[in-house]
């Protein structure tokens, strides 16, 4: 196991109480983040470590080793600007592999004459990680969408109120265990310890997301580095997640067989000439583009740049449009659409998703949830799933959560249930066999 150290520091503090640590292994980057919550509710940002991600592939890990030594690096670096040694971290997960459903549960109450109580709430939760899931999968968040109290509908919190039948519907999104203990394995061998995992995009609504926006209906997209994540609010719930399994990396992609260049060429063409909407190129100045050794610089002019992407930009949308279709809140989404992530640095996404989707777009910044003095490094939508998990984590630790690792070992809990059925049909066998040898014998 690795112990995350920082070599040029020997007299870093330890974790205290009010310190969280959060980490975002994403496909191009891993970033480590250390803050604490002020006396104003907001987020002081202590200590940022951000390094190239080389072991991640559309949000999976794909290479231990590499992942581990990224992960390593920028707890180091966080823990050298905060100055604190970090034990304890909130970790993201995303990629193609999480999926979503929906489900109903319902429970008969035995007393009319007590109130309906968060222990009833809980009991409808519990029994959703009971389903029956394809094989590999686990269950990573049970969301509830709205109960149902003695065919009373529509209820957002029935407790205290008095029935016998309680039935709710959850939206429930489940991924891939091997995904989950991937990151676990290689969080763990820096040696730290993993206080809960939540889902990237969930995270990244945290940070850039008004009440106002989620009460209204919104559409979150982020776009990462490997995938784009999709989640849509509405009255205050999430009503639908998915995930479109490309992200930046595939406009990268287009860029350097389009323009045939490097790909280190066409990363920086993206970011420093990159427009999402051709139409808003208007000078259309040639970029030079130096040749390989003993090759003629190449040429490309901005506007033809701009077509790269807007081609890809217009099939992410498309994908987009259909996953509002199929929420079924298409007419809903009255706050429209928010991008984040690094993909939505692109000039005039915005533009393209008004043009393309008809609704309206900004761009989600998680500047209002910091506190005054932050760093304008973290001032970009780059920065919005690592905050988010220090928001997330400091919210768990104000409702005193027990931090624990029981939702992330699936093989430990399919063989309690064993265990549990075990028994219970042993039980059954010693009764019969002791009806029948104890049963008297009729002469006939």
């Amino acid at each position: 196991m690795t112990n995350v150290t920082d070599p040029t520091n020997n007299e870093l503090r330890p974790q205290t109480a009010d310190i969280v640590a959060a980490i975002d292994i994403g496909t191009t980057k891993v970033c480590a983040i250390i803050g604490r919550a002020t006396q104003h509710d907001k987020l002081e940002i202590l200590g940022v470590g951000i390094v190239l991600s080389e072991g991640v592939l559309r949000g999976v890990v794909s290479n231990i080793e590499k992942t581990v030594k990224a992960i390593s690096e920028a707890v180091a670096i966080a823990q050298r600007q905060s100055g604190y040694q970090i034990d304890l971290v909130h970790v993201g997960i995303a990629g193609q592999h999480i999926k979503s459903l929906q489900h109903r549960g319902i429970l008969t109450r035995d007393n009319l004459q007590t109130e309906i109580s968060e222990s009833d709430t809980n009991r409808l939760i519990n029994d959703m990680h009971k389903l029956v899931l394809p094989p590999g999968d686990q269950i990573l968040h049970v969301i509830p969408q709205e109960y149902t109290v003695d065919n009373e509908q529509g209820i957002s919190d029935p407790i205290g109120m008095s029935g016998i039948r309680l039935e709710a519907n959850f939206h429930i999104i489940t991924g891939q265990i091997t995904a989950s203990k991937n990151i676990q394995r290689c969080v763990e061998r820096c040696g730290l310890r993993i206080a809960n995992m939540t889902l990237e995009p969930i995270a990244s609504s945290t940070a850039v997301l008004s009440e106002e926006e989620k009460e209204a209906g919104v559409a979150l997209v982020d776009i990462g580095g490997g995938t784009t994540d999709i989640t849509i609010f509405q009255e205050g719930i999430i009503r639908h997640t998915a995930i479109i399994p490309f992200g930046g990396n595939v406009i990268t992609k287009d860029i350097k067989e389009g323009c045939t260049v490097m790909t280190h060429q066409a990363e920086k063409l993206k970011i420093k000439f990159g427009c999402a909407l051709a139409d808003e190129v208007f000078d259309n100045r040639i970029i030079t583009i130096p040749g390989l050794k003993g090759q003629q610089p190449r040429e490309i002019s901005e506007k033809n740049l701009a077509r790269i992407i807007q081609a890809r930009m217009e099939e992410i949308l498309d994908y987009l449009a259909w996953e509002i279709r199929k929420s079924g809140l298409e007419r809903k989404l009255i706050a429209g659409v928010v991008f984040t992530g690094g993909g939505s640095l692109l000039k005039d996404i915005e533009l393209l998703a008004q043009y393309q989707l008809g609704k309206s777009a900004r761009i989600g910044i998680p500047t209002e949830v910091l506190a005054h003095g932050y760093s304008e490094q973290v001032n970009s939508p780059v920065f919005a799933t690592s905050i988010g998990l220090l928001l997330k984590g400091i919210s768990d630790r104000a409702k005193g959560a027990n931090f624990d690792m029981e939702a992330f070992r699936p093989e430990e809990r399919s063989r309690q249930d064993q265990t549990q059925q075990e028994n219970w049909l042993g039980k059954l066998f010693d009764k019969t066999r002791s009806f029948f040898e104890t049963e008297a014998d009729h002469e006939i």
